[in-house]
């Protein structure tokens, strides 16, 4: 397996980060969503291989494959392990790709190191810029929600991400986008995540505020994100995103929800593909 090391953690040691790494061409680099792992991108990696790109999918610290320290789930932290891939796989002209808690980093890049060796950028069902409901942003989601849900996974994080799964998919009565054995590995790939950082990483990404860093994103940048989304609603994140990045374009799925990697996968890889060629 492939892996780079990072900054050491509070005990010394050092953090690996695993990362897979295809193909060959100009590089993609794949940033995961909470509380997934690389691995939920399998139904993009081949699509963009095929197309020409070199593509590198890795696992935030506390997640996947990587190291799962105590400590590190604040956006510099996890935005220095990106760089720290960046610079060690010795990589240019990359296109960073964020969904959701992956928009963080994706942004954070620009503000903490210049970004440096990007040149385009996606944002899909991004948290960015802000999350939280604040006295200047009531549109925000309470801090009691992000608590609540600390205090459910605490109590029993299984049976959390199984309803977390299904409201991150859209799933119903009468609308089941995925089988439940793919639910059921969707959900595995959560349950493999460090308990601590499941649980550090709500706050990350609930409270971080990035509105002063949206225009820092110099490069051009796609935008996409469902109207249906229930996690991460499109009112309080992409429509303000399109209104601070300076270069941007911004596609709304019709009827979509957060998972949207999976439910619209044939659309978002053609615009993933399409903005790749356009903006080459």
């Amino acid at each position: 397996m492939n892996y780079i090391l990072s900054n050491k953690d509070a005990s010394g040691y050092p953090v690996r980060i695993y990362f897979s790494d295809y193909g060959n061409g100009k590089p993609v680099i794949l940033i995961h969503g909470w509380p997934l792992s690389s691995q939920m991108w399998e139904y993009q990696i081949n699509d963009l291989v095929n197309s020409g790109h070199r593509v590198i999918a890795y696992d935030r610290r506390g997640f996947g494959k990587s190291s799962q320290p105590w400590d590190g789930y604040d956006y510099d932290t996890l935005t220095d392990d990106l760089k720290a891939l960046i610079d060690q796989l010795k990589l240019t002209n990359v296109t960073l790709v964020g969904f959701s808690m992956g928009g963080g980093e994706a942004v954070r890049y620009f503000s903490r190191h210049g970004g440096k060796g990007v040149s385009k950028v996606v944002l899909i069902s991004s948290v960015t810029p802000f999350m939280l409901q604040t006295e200047s942003n009531p549109e925000g989601i309470p801090m009691e929600k992000y608590d609540e849900q600390i205090q459910q996974i605490q109590q029993d994080r299984i049976g959390f991400l199984d309803g977390f799964g299904k409201t991150f998919f859209g799933m119903s009565r009468t609308n089941a986008p995925l089988s439940k054995p793919l639910l059921d590995h969707f959900g595995a790939l959560c349950a493999v995540a460090s308990p601590r950082a499941t649980q550090a990483c709500i706050k990350a990404f609930g409270t971080t505020d990035f509105r002063k860093e949206m225009h820092l994103v110099n490069v051009p940048t796609l935008l996409i994100h469902g109207d249906q989304d229930k996690n991460v609603p499109i009112e309080i994140s992409s429509e303000q995103s399109a209104k601070s990045i300076p270069n941007n374009q911004f596609i709304i799925y019709a009827g979509a929800p957060h998972g949207l990697f999976y439910t619209e996968m044939k659309k978002l890889n053609a615009d993933l593909l399409a903005f790749l060629k356009d903006q080459a």
